[in-house]
């Protein structure tokens, strides 16, 4: 027999874990020591998400849903970066599509099936919130590449992030922001 509680205590227990499962892309490519966990990044990213969608009077609720279940999938595979190839690109989706299905597996039907339906629309990009939550994650990264920055991690190390963001930024406001974001790196005058 199905037991809800138990169900739910499941799913937390292996979200939770995101708190312990840093985010890669600064530890192996720029050396940060001790980088934001997978947890860090999704709380910012729905911060951010929840302003932009207050403000464009979107449906914020989806948006923070999104924000949040976006990474999820990290608490069971861990944080890998993007690939170079499709091949790579499509067998981590693959990898991530069946860690979402371990983890909202626990949970009542009627909600593993809401789940579900947003991870596949925030994968897909399939509407205007999925769109722009894709980009806040991007937007997020700027912000926290900007952070590194400002504590003295090298600025070449962390271009390539940089340039990550301004390519998967294409919402003229979110854009505004980024290149606010960028405006605020410190420039050496050497």
């Amino acid at each position: 027999m199905y037991n809800r509680k138990k169900g739910i205590i499941h799913f937390v227990k292996i979200i939770g874990r995101l708190k312990r499962v840093p985010r890669s892309g600064w530890l192996i490519k720029v050396g940060v020591k001790d980088p934001e966990s997978v947890a860090d990044h999704t709380f910012m990213t729905s911060i951010l998400c929840m302003l932009i969608g207050d403000i464009r009077n979107l449906d914020t609720l989806k948006m923070l849903k999104m924000a949040l279940l976006h990474d999820a999938c990290e608490s069971v595979i861990g944080d890998s970066m993007s690939y170079k190839t499709k091949e790579k690109d499509l067998e981590k989706r693959r990898l991530e599509d069946k860690a979402m299905i371990q983890i909202l597996s626990t949970l009542p039907d009627d909600i593993k099936e809401m789940y579900s339906e947003l991870w596949k629309e925030f994968q897909d990009g399939s509407s205007v919130e999925a769109k722009l939550v894709r980009e806040i994650d991007k937007l997020e990264m700027a912000l926290q590449a900007l952070e590194y920055e400002e504590e003295g991690y090298d600025r070449e190390r962390l271009s390539e992030f940089w340039e990550s963001a301004g390519r998967a930024i294409n919402d003229p406001e979110v854009k505004a922001i980024f290149e606010l974001i960028k405006g605020q790196r410190k420039f050496d005058l050497k």
